[in-house]
């Protein structure tokens, strides 16, 4: 079952259609597994990987920017446990935006997550990565801190306030869309 596209920029969607029909014509089959991205599910992820004072850290971070709608999602969701999946607090990345999604590549019906397994010596994500910055998105395998092989956006700005949104701006929008 694909997962749903809706609430996704109507452009990006457009470039990511195009994106993975380019792909799959070539034998690579990449498959959506996250699009759309609501903050709360934005901080489980980010908190499954955090110790209590960066959880702290990061809550006061946001009341501090004047982000409480975003500050008090990050402490609903409790404690989190499982790998470092992000470096983005809710609100910062752009899945809460509908302007990122993230991939799996399929092979023979089953989700590979292998970044370095070459099969007829390619690797799906390498060329997925190299496919979408060619078509001028923003792809995360590229990133030099965190890599997210998984990952594509629109915007080449890591975060909404590397864009030049302030951290009040940011919460009054996502209070507006998932408030």
């Amino acid at each position: 079952m694909a997962i749903s596209l809706d609430g996704i920029d109507a452009g990006f969607r457009s470039q990511l259609e195009a994106l993975l029909a380019n792909l799959k014509a070539r034998g690579v089959e990449m498959r959506p597994v996250q699009a759309l991205r609501s903050p709360r599910e934005q901080a489980v992820l980010w908190r499954q990987s955090r110790s209590a004072e960066e959880i702290a850290a990061g809550i006061a971070r946001l009341k501090a920017g004047k982000a409480d709608f975003l500050a008090s999602v990050l402490e609903s969701v409790g404690p989190q446990h499982g790998p470092h999946v992000t470096n983005s607090l809710p609100g910062l990345s752009w899945h809460q935006w509908g302007e990122a999604v993230d991939c799996f590549w399929a092979v023979n019906g089953k989700a590979e997550w292998s970044t370095t397994l070459m099969l007829d010596g390619i690797n799906g994500y390498r060329v997925y990565a190299a496919t979408a910055r060619d078509m001028k998105l923003e792809a995360g395998g590229f990133w030099t801190g965190f890599q997210d092989w998984p990952h594509v956006q629109i915007r080449p700005a890591p975060s909404p306030l590397a864009a030049g949104l302030t951290l009040a701006e940011i919460d009054t929008e996502m209070r507006k869309r998932f408030g």
